[in-house]
């Protein structure tokens, strides 16, 4: 697939500075688990881990690695083979469009995501990144065993005859499981969490 817009600097732009558009999703999630996001092609991966916690609503609470052939990168680690993830920047692990990596979440319940690099162009004057321009379906909650966890609570959750239905709706907090909605997503909410790491690339 051919980039758009060239990745050329406008005025008021520093050399180098473009954005890479990226679709994140969650592994084997069925219907997809999904975030589309556009982000300075020189964020950190470390600094990416932030904003995919953001992006999706999980709570930063667990350990995390990116996987790039086969490098990987979180928080250094020389037993596990975990390399710096803030000395590798994203554009240097998925420079083109089409190249992909991987970000694991919780090395229990093994929340796994693909990354896919859609296009790199150069940024809209005046424009803060990250942001989050679409996406589907609601983040699982923590500690819920993963996406196979996951599909068995929602089936849980639909069956107010289960046996395990008042447990699970006691862990979650919630008083009816009409207050969870697995197909929910708001882009406006995601970006009011990522705003707090954005950055103006280019000015006019």
């Amino acid at each position: 697939m051919a980039n758009s817009r060239s990745a050329k600097p406008t005025s008021g732009t520093t050399p180098g500075k473009t954005v890479h558009k990226i679709k994140i999703t969650l592994r084997d999630s069925r219907p997809p688990i999904w975030r589309r996001l556009e982000v300075p092609s020189g964020i950190t991966l470390r600094e990416l881990h932030d904003v995919i916690q953001a992006a999706f609503g999980w709570e930063d609470y667990h350990m995390w690695a990116f996987e790039s052939g086969r490098d990987r990168y979180g928080i250094a680690d020389r037993d596990l083979g975990i390399r710096s993830a803030a000395s590798k920047q994203l554009r240097q692990v998925a420079a083109r469009t089409g190249d992909r990596l991987r970000y694991t979440y919780d090395f229990g319940d093994g929340w796994e995501h693909d990354i896919l690099t859609e296009n790199v162009t150069e940024p809209e004057p005046d424009t803060a990144y990250p942001r989050c321009v679409t996406g589907r379906r609601a983040c699982p909650p923590e500690d819920c065993g993963g996406i196979w966890g996951y599909d068995y609570l929602i089936e849980i959750l639909a069956d107010p005859h289960h046996e395990e239905h008042e447990d699970r709706l006691e862990w979650l907090g919630l008083d009816s499981a009409d207050q969870f909605d697995p197909t929910a997503f708001d882009a406006a909410e995601v970006n009011s969490a990522l705003s707090v790491l954005r950055t103006v690339l280019a000015k006019n």
